[in-house]
């Protein structure tokens, strides 16, 4: 089974991480935007960023065999400075309109606040006006809290649910997204986020329709080989072959599936290291 992996920061890794997720399967990757570590002051400063993920990150990603995507967006981290928001998503049209660009995101909450809640509306509205997929981030604390607004808003918008991901759930926040018709989505992060066992016993409870299970590895300690572990430890855990398709494939090709510019390729053959050495 080929494996999409849903939500990596690969700007945070190495060649080798590419190489060893090839090597486990892993042969698409989508790449939301995120916060650099640090607050960024100018909108020039997420355009160079979001062109960075949109071509050069793709041809880096090829080189070793894996297809990339990415989605562009105001991550919920930089939202306070309403300003500076509204003049980078004034300026992000020609990135959405990119043809590697398949979604928006992640946009959020992170200490859920009127400001943040500002940038996630707008960013919600410029999705839902393009017709295009929206990967959201769940608030590391106080989540369920930020469940129930996340959900809130996306009904008193009435925006199509279908096109909605809801990621970073854990056991305290499903009750409340899953009333929705919105994928759910399962981050396996060690120490902030959900371990295999806890993803089990999620997709026992919950079943496995709009799951979606993501790696999602950046700065911290994480994992880019979260998906083919926890694929082994559901399979010894007794979950069946066509859960764990849907899980690890299906549902997150059916999600991004929804922007007429998802063509995964497969077929991608890695660059020997070798001939990348001697490329100028």
């Amino acid at each position: 089974m080929y494996i999409i992996e849903p939500h990596i920061h690969m700007y945070s890794r190495t060649t080798d991480d590419y190489q060893a997720m090839y090597r486990a399967g892993i042969r698409v990757v989508v790449e939301p935007s995120f916060w650099l570590g640090a607050n960024r002051r100018y909108a020039g400063t997420f355009f160079d960023y979001y062109h960075l993920l949109l071509t050069f990150e793709p041809v880096r990603a090829a080189r070793y065999g894996i297809d990339h995507y990415a989605c562009v967006s105001c991550n919920p981290k930089e939202a306070e400075d309403r300003r500076l928001v509204d003049e980078v998503l004034a300026g992000m049209a020609e990135y959405l309109d990119h043809p590697r660009c398949i979604a928006v995101g992640e946009i959020g909450l992170n200490n859920i606040t009127e400001n943040e809640i500002y940038a996630f509306r707008r960013q919600l509205l410029m999705a839902e006006e393009r017709q295009m997929p929206v990967l959201v981030h769940l608030p590391h604390f106080n989540k369920a809290r930020g469940a129930q607004i996340t959900v809130d808003l996306i009904r008193s918008e009435g925006l199509t649910q279908r096109r909605i991901e809801i990621d970073h759930n854990t056991e305290e926040t499903l009750d409340i997204t899953r009333q929705t018709d919105c994928f759910t989505g399962l981050t396996v992060y060690p120490y902030s986020k959900l371990n295999p066992q806890r993803v089990s016993e999620i997709v026992r409870r919950y079943g496995a329709e709009r799951m979606i299970i993501d790696g999602s590895a950046d700065w911290g300690v994480s994992d880019p080989l979260s998906l083919p572990k926890t694929i082994e430890f559901l399979r010894q855990d007794g979950h069946d072959p066509r859960s764990l398709q849907m899980l690890f494939h299906d549902n997150a090709d059916t999600f991004y599936g929804q922007s007429p510019r998802w063509k995964p390729n497969y077929e991608i053959v890695p660059v020997p290291v070798c001939e990348y050495q001697r490329q100028p």
